[in-house]
């Protein structure tokens, strides 16, 4: 399923977003940086796309890692899933952590991260005295297939 997305090129240097292959649910972002820029170990720098987005109402940009930058080099969003609301219409920014030991440098136009469009679902939140009992009750971190 394909759907059509605005995108508006904020300077020269931008890139379109790309899939690598036919069945990618991540589109590859890139760096619309003029210049090289140096994450240095254990810190955060924030990399500019050059590129802002209209994302159909119903639907949500998800900012993940891409899985080779993030094996190899220990470069991930800071954040660790950046979230694109449809009504946004800013410079898509990417905060990348280098959790590596080693600087690694992001030339312009390299892939950056991935964006994933998906749908999905506001709630309306009732408060209640209380909630409906299940098996699993309160058991939560790890408290599943332990027996």
């Amino acid at each position: 399923m394909s759907q059509k997305v605005n995108i508006k090129k904020l300077n020269p240097n931008a890139c379109i977003p790309t899939y690598g292959t036919e069945f990618s649910a991540g589109a590859d972002l890139y760096s619309g940086m003029s210049e090289a820029v140096t994450v240095m170990p254990g810190t955060t720098e924030f990399i500019k796309t050059g590129i802002a987005m209209e994302i159909p109402t119903g639907l949500v940009g998800l900012i993940y890692a891409r899985s080779g930058m993030a094996c190899k080099k220990g470069l991930a969003p800071a954040n660790k899933v950046g979230v694109i609301d449809s009504d946004y219409r800013g410079e898509i920014i990417v905060a990348l952590h280098n959790h590596s030991d080693k600087p690694v440098t992001i030339e312009p136009k390299d892939r950056i991260a991935q964006i994933v469009l998906a749908p999905y679902i506001t709630a309306s939140f009732n408060e209640v005295e209380e909630l409906d009992d299940t098996e699993r009750g309160e058991g939560g971190f790890g408290s599943t297939g332990t027996k």
